[in-house]
């Protein structure tokens, strides 16, 4: 296994699945953080920024997307530091400068995110100058119609969002809605090929550099969605069922049933069968007990 080296200036904080990862880069000039983690989570997303920052200030928060898991911290850091500037990927900026949470899909997701302030746009073919390098902002969309990847082309490394994991990608949401969106997820791929990164820093797990046999992976796992598309809605009801349980770690089966069925885009993925919804959400349920991401005891669902 491969040391993965980390540029000067560089502070990757490797979260859990609820949250994204987060990175911090410094420099003379600016503090600047990537990508905010979910709202349970501010409060230690906030511990580690102050424990690298030594007294200074947060310049800057870029997000590579607006998905609750990558800006959900926010607000919490906008406000111990009011200073701070937030630039978000176009397409959605008026919606979150008015905070509509049905364009910003939180209401969609039955997810949380507390309100935030923008201040830029982080626009495709820009950059942006922090731990003195210059990372190039390119579009990525697929998993988020307006998402971007950071690319530092000296040292070749990239900050991936859920473009590219190790294993696979994010759920591509878009396709949820009826759009077609798998070939944006394999044009985002080639993007991701033709920079020729040596290391990735992707939105959830490790750090990895074995980056062409991971997008072979993600190829693959593609080609899967395309043929059978309804492997990549069963994926993706498991992927919320599994992000709110993460959540709450703890509650009456009734409760998550409730919320479940009232829940926009799993509305949506369940007019695609043929069984009532709750009997639906609770087959999904007990897939997540039987592939040991559950546990059902009484009148309790906990999460493992």
């Amino acid at each position: 296994m491969h040391t993965i080296p980390h540029p000067p200036g560089f502070y990757f904080f490797e979260r859990g699945w609820l949250s994204s990862n987060n990175f911090l880069l410094m420099d003379d000039e600016h503090t600047t953080l990537i990508d905010t983690g979910y709202v349970t989570h501010a409060d230690q997303t906030l511990a580690l920024v102050l424990s690298q920052l030594s007294g200074r200030s947060l310049s800057r928060i870029l997000n590579t997307h607006l998905h609750s898991d990558h800006c959900g911290g926010n607000a919490k850091l906008q406000a111990a530091f009011p200073d701070t500037q937030i630039w978000i990927p176009p397409g959605h900026f008026d919606a979150v400068l008015h905070w509509d949470e049905d364009l910003l899909t939180y209401k969609a997701t039955g997810q949380q995110c507390p309100r935030f302030v923008p201040h830029h746009v982080l626009k495709p073919g820009s950059s942006v100058e922090s731990a003195s390098f210059a990372w190039e902002v390119h579009a990525a969309p697929g998993h988020d119609s307006h998402a971007v990847v950071l690319f530092e082309p000296q040292q070749k490394i990239l900050i991936s969002a859920d473009a590219l994991w190790s294993n696979g990608f994010g759920v591509v949401f878009p396709e949820l809605e009826g759009m077609d969106a798998f070939d944006e997820v394999s044009s985002t791929l080639d993007l991701i090929q033709s920079l020729g990164a040596n290391i990735v820093y992707p939105g959830h797990g490790a750090a990895f550099m074995d980056v062409c046999d991971a997008i072979d992976r993600a190829r693959s796992r593609l080609d899967q969605f395309v043929s059978q598309p309804e492997k990549h809605q069963a994926y993706a009801s498991k992927v919320l069922l599994k992000f709110k349980l993460m959540e709450y770690q703890s509650l009456p089966l009734s409760d998550f049933l409730s919320w479940a069925t009232q829940t926009p885009y799993l509305q949506m993925m369940h007019r695609q069968t043929d069984a009532d919804i709750s009997t639906w959400i609770s087959s999904i349920v007990q897939q997540l007990v039987a592939s040991g991401a559950a546990r059902i005891d009484g009148p309790v669902l906990s999460n493992l």
